[in-house]
Formats: structure tokens, sequence, C-alpha cells
């Protein structure tokens, strides 16, 4: 017993020597929510039962204040406000169709969702049973009708005339800078996204989503650009951008969305049928890895001293991945369920983990300063998809058919194939030996004139500025004598100089040649104009080039 337990305690300490973080708090609470407000950390606690529910801020690792919530908290988030000094960020929670703010610690305004509107059939049809016009039964009936009946006419005909908030997020007002002014960003149970005003809390912007929002991701600001990733309840991913009442890009999930994070430029989203799966801002999928055990939240690791972004997991196996794309780079064990992950600044320490566990326990781990993450996957043995078995689908009498055909007929098959390949081939010779002879590609097959030559067309039109670069490729001859001339649609295209003499080229250096070309034409066409360069007294072209010239916009915008 004394080997086993002597055994067991040189273990834990290797794996704690071995771990790239430090043990710093724990503590059993009720907590479903948490964000970081340096040097604080806010925690929205449910209480027992849904009773005493509470706003706590920790400082360090005692508790430096806690407010009476009056509902159960859905999110917390912390922003500035305004620019006034000392900067000290707000706290904002949500619950029900309210959003509370705390500043310095005390209720400073509550804000209220507006109500929906109502469906005017349906307040008629109150009205009338208010009147007594109408009996019970036939109030029943039509309620249902107006429910059944309208199907998507009616947005709000089945949805209570007071909605509350899903989620919340920050979107910077102005400017990038980690201590700008914020906006509020939240979600609502009638599919609409809303953005506060951060002083007079009155609502900027609305858009409208087709289903109820979950999750938010903000990024950008509001008075340039911003983009708001939603996940929503129907299993899909909206991207919003500014100015845009409608989502512009749409996801369509394998399952349902657990959690949602954007590392870089590319969306990151956890679903209910344990994977991960990474994705660009335009919707094409990247990668998808598969978890061991079904996923409980998700949050993003930002190591600014670094550069180092990563996606933080937890996992209902009492563990906690990290990703780097769809590479394993680290995993924590914890000691009961992780339902909450926080990462940032806490105190005097940049880099520090928060965690709140099913059991309502809070866990607080720092990175150490020595800790580095590999780039390559650290699981060991083969990855979890080769696992993962293969749907062959069954072999059909056609497949069994074919089978037996080539196996039949493999040599004369073979021999159609490779006749095919060969007279590919010679086709594709013979043109390139056509194109060399008769000058059609820009560079010269002949030793004497070893010459390239490239166009570029700039501007909209009306006018065009066209530049041809020449280039004598040849070791040590210049060439003289040469001339350019340029074929076109006169009725189409004018252009000041078609035909002029080129200078001495010197081997090895690029010669720019420009000339300006006029549309004539305002129906919106362009054509091909064909560039040629010869030898004084030679009709042969010694090489050709064809220019797509692209359609003048200034002269149809006239």
């Amino acid at each position: 017993m004394a080997a086993a337990s002597s055994s067991s305690s040189s273990s834990s300490e290797s794996n704690e020597a071995n771990s790239k973080w430090l043990d710093a708090h724990y503590d059993p609470m009720h907590c479903p929510s948490v964000c970081l407000s340096p040097p604080q950390l806010v925690v929205g606690d449910l209480g027992m039962a849904g009773h005493t529910m509470r706003l706590k801020v920790y400082r360090g690792t005692g508790l430096a204040s806690e407010s009476t919530l009056l509902d159960l908290p859905s999110a917390v988030v912390t922003f500035l406000m305004d620019q006034n000094e000392p900067r000290t960020p707000a706290v904002a929670v949500t619950s029900g169709p309210f959003v509370y703010v705390y500043k310095n610690l005390r209720p400073y305004f509550k804000f209220t969702l507006p109500p929906l509107d109502a469906n005017p059939l349906e307040l008629d049809v109150w009205e009338q049973a208010k009147e007594d016009m109408i009996d019970p039964l036939t109030l029943k009936e039509m309620l249902e009708g107006i429910r059944g009946g309208l199907g998507k006419g009616e947005v709000h005909a089945h949805l209570p005339v007071q909605t509350v908030i899903t989620c919340m997020s920050t979107l910077k007002k102005n400017m990038a800078d980690e201590d700008a002014v914020s906006c509020l960003v939240i979600g609502t149970e009638s599919a609409d996204v809303l953005i506060l005003d951060p002083e007079a809390f009155t609502i900027l912007a609305k858009m409208t989503l087709p289903s109820v929002p979950a999750f938010l991701d903000v990024m950008g600001q509001f008075d340039v650009e911003y983009r708001v990733t939603v996940a929503c309840r129907d299993g899909s991913i909206y991207i919003l951008r500014r100015e845009s009442k409608r989502p512009k890009y749409c996801i369509e999930l394998s399952a349902q969305p657990v959690g949602l994070v954007r590392v870089h430029k590319n969306i990151v989203v956890g679903c209910s049928d344990e994977t991960l799966q990474g994705y660009t801002q335009k919707g094409k999928k990247l990668w998808t890895v598969y978890l061991p055990a079904p996923l409980m939240t998700m949050s993003l690791l930002d190591q600014k001293s670094r550069g180092f972004q990563a996606v933080m997991v937890g996992l209902a196996n009492q563990e906690v991945h990290m990703y780097r794309d769809k590479n394993l780079v680290d995993i924590i064990r914890t000691q009961d369920v992780v339902t909450s992950i926080c990462f940032g600044r806490y105190g005097r320490e940049d880099n520090t983990l928060i965690m709140t566990t099913k059991g309502g326990g809070l866990i607080i781990k720092i990175l150490k300063r020595t800790a580095v993450f590999e780039e390559k996957d650290t699981s060991l043995g083969p990855p979890v998809a080769q696992s993962i078995r293969l749907s062959v689908p069954k072999k059909t009498r056609l497949y069994v058919d074919q089978t037996l055909r080539e196996r039949e007929n493999a040599v004369a098959m073979h021999r159609v194939f490779q006749m095919d390949l060969y007279r590919l081939r010679l086709m594709a010779a013979r043109a390139y030996v056509k194109a060399l002879e008769s000058s059609l590609v820009p560079v010269t097959s002949t030793l004497q004139e070893p010459l390239k030559m490239n166009a570029v067309v700039q501007g909209i039109g009306p006018t065009f500025k066209l530049t041809l670069h020449i280039q004598n490729t040849s070791a040590g001859r210049p060439s003289i004598n040469l001339l350019v001339s340029f074929l076109y649609d006169q009725s189409l295209y004018a252009m000041k100089r078609a035909f002029f003499k080129t200078p001495m080229l010197v081997p090895g250096l690029n010669y720019p040649i420009e000339t300006f070309v006029e549309c004539l034409s305002d129906k919106g066409i362009s054509d091909v104009i064909k560039v040629f360069v010869l030898r004084e007294g030679q009709s042969m072209p010694l090489l050709t080039a064809h220019i797509n010239m692209p359609v003048s916009e200034g002269l149809v915008a006239a």
C-alpha cells in the first residue's frame, strides 16, 4: 500500500511538472457565466433552485462585492461606456427582457427590450370577446385559425408580446483599441439582433434572422465596418455585415451548435454530434475534428505576447482540449465537467484561465511563462478519424457487370486508352508548332530574335492606357529595327499611335512602351486588340499578343 501511494504521488507530481499550467485557485459556488474585467473577475451566480441569484465580483481569490439579481442571468459582459477618467469598465447582465448595467459595482441603468407588435387579427378577436360578441368556443377556434392558418405571413402570431434576451456580446464603437468604447450586441427570442448605444442605450441597428440566435461573435467597429457571426437554433450560422438587415452568408451545420469562436478570419463551431468544425468567413468548410466526448462549452485562448490563438473546448469527460486549427496542442484534466471558460488578464497575470464546473466550482489556472504550445498534433497514436468506419455502399449488379467486362477486355481497353493518349499528345504538339510558326505566342521561337512581351491595360474608360513590356532575352545581342503594330476594330476603338518603331533593346532590360486607346462605343461591349512585333522589311511577325480589352465603364455611366 505504501509503495502504491508513493507511486501515485510521484506520478501526479510528474504530471504537474510537465503541465503548462499552474493551479491558482479552486472554490465551490454556483456560477453559469463568467467574464474578466482586469483586474477583477465578474461571476453570475445562479444560487440554489433559482433563488438568491447574485452578481459576484472577485479580486484575486477573495470576494470583493456582490449584488442581488432579480432573475436568472443569461449572459455577462464588461464594456467601456465612455472615455472619462478613470477608465473603469461597466458590467452588463442580461436577465429576461432586461439588461442591467452596473457602474463602479453599483446599479446604473436598466434597458428593457421594446415590446413586439401584436397580431392585429388576434387583437380584433380579443376585442370581440371583451364585448361578448363571440362565445368561448368560437374564440378558441378563431385563435387556432390565426396561429395555424397564417403560417409565415405573421411572424409574431405565436410569440409573446414581450421577448427575452438569449445571448450578448460587445462591439467596438469607432476604435479598435482594447480600452475603446464598446456597444452592446444582444440576440433576442424574436430572432432579432440589436446593437445598443453605449451611453444613451438606444437601438443603433436592428437585424433580423431566420431563427433564434444562441451564440454571438462580433468583430470590427460600428462606425467603420463590422461583422456579426450568429449561431442559431435551426442548426445554421448566419453572418451579418454593416448596413445589412438580412444575413449575407449562411452555413448549414451537421447538428445543433454548442459553441462559436472566431480564430483570426476563420469560424470554429462546436456541434452536438461531438465534432469541431472550421469554416472560412464566407462559409467554406476547412476541416472537421471528432471529439472523444460531448462538447459542453468553448472559448478562445489568445496569448497576445506570442501571437498564439487556439480554441479551448470543455468536454463531458472532465477534460479541456485546446486546438490550433485541427491539431490538438494541450489537454487539461479537471475535478468536474467544465461548463464555461474564460481566458485573459486577471490581476497581474496576462494569461489566466478561469473555468466554472457543473457542480458549481470555480477553477483558476495560470499559464506558465515558459510554456510553449506545439504547432503539431500532440495526441498519441493514429488520428481519431482513422478509427471511424466508412459507409461503403453495397455492390450493385451494374458494378459487378462492369467489373467483369473490364476483367475480360483489359488488354483491348488499355490499347484504346493508349491510342487516345497518343492522339492527344500529337494534337497538342501540332497546335504548339503551328502557334510557333505563325508567331501567335508572346514569346519568339527563333534564336536570332529571342523576345518576350506582355501587355497591361489600365483605366475604366472611355480612355485606356495600354503598356507593352518588351524584353530581349538573348545573352548579349541587342535587338534593333523592330516595329510594333496594332490591329483593332476602328469602329470600336481609336488609338493615338497604332504603329511605331521601338528603340534598341538591350538584353535583360524591360522596355515599357505606352499608348492610349479610346473606346468609341456606348453599348457596353469590348473586343480584342492584336499586337504584332515585326522586323523592318519582313511581313511575318516575330511575336503576337491578343489583348482582351475591358468594357468601358466610364462611357456607359455617362
